[in-house]
């Protein structure tokens, strides 16, 4: 492992050599995958809005945090490229559709959202944001309403401009702000461990 810089988001310290990086990439980015996926089936609906609560948005923040802008950006537009070639990685898939179709429905605007999300969150850590939560949850939460307004236009466009607030934002706010808040607590505090054990060595 690569000694401890300041500057570079924690999981860079992971990639090893020169030589291995782009497979230790690619590992992450499948790894990040794999994960989203998981988190996107942990839901909760909310009927009669056609978009439920997951845990995406908690699995990406963290993910983006740990990972930087580039690696967090190519992490989530690999997932959605997965979904869009039809494999069920989406929330509401197989059982709602699959693929392009699927990414046209209700929770498209939110899918888009999250790539944006996933790369401000990350750029915020190649800053070094991810050792302090406050900074840390101040770009995540430009980056949450960047993601609701897509989502919630989105929605508005498919059922009307009365659904922007009743489905769109208001049944995640919420929700979002806890799953938020943990995710910008996590990264520092992996950092703060790390510090301590460089402390203690």
């Amino acid at each position: 492992m690569s000694s401890i810089n300041p500057g570079r988001p924690l999981a860079s310290h992971a990639l090893g050599a020169a030589s291995t990086r782009f497979a230790s990439k690619l590992f992450l980015v499948a790894l990040g995958v794999v994960l989203i996926a998981i988190s996107a089936k942990f839901k909760v609906p909310l009927w009669p809005n056609p978009t439920p609560v997951t845990l995406q948005t908690l699995v990406i923040f963290t993910l983006a945090a740990a990972y930087g802008g580039r690696l967090a950006a190519a992490t989530v537009g690999a997932y959605l490229v997965t979904g869009a070639l039809g494999m069920p990685v989406f929330t509401g898939t197989p059982e709602q559709g699959i693929g392009l179709l699927y990414m046209v429905g209700p929770t498209g605007g939110y899918l888009a959202g999250f790539l944006l999300m996933a790369w401000l969150t990350g750029l915020a850590a190649d800053r070094g944001w991810d050792r302090n939560p406050l900074k840390l949850g101040s770009a995540m939460l430009v980056g949450e309403v960047l993601m609701l307004a897509l989502g919630a236009l989105w929605m508005g466009y498919l059922f009307g401009a009365d659904k922007i607030i009743a489905w769109g934002v208001g049944p995640f706010i919420i929700t979002d702000l806890i799953k938020l808040a943990i995710a910008a607590a996590i990264v520092p505090a992996v950092w703060g461990l790390i510090r301590g054990k460089g402390r203690n060595a």
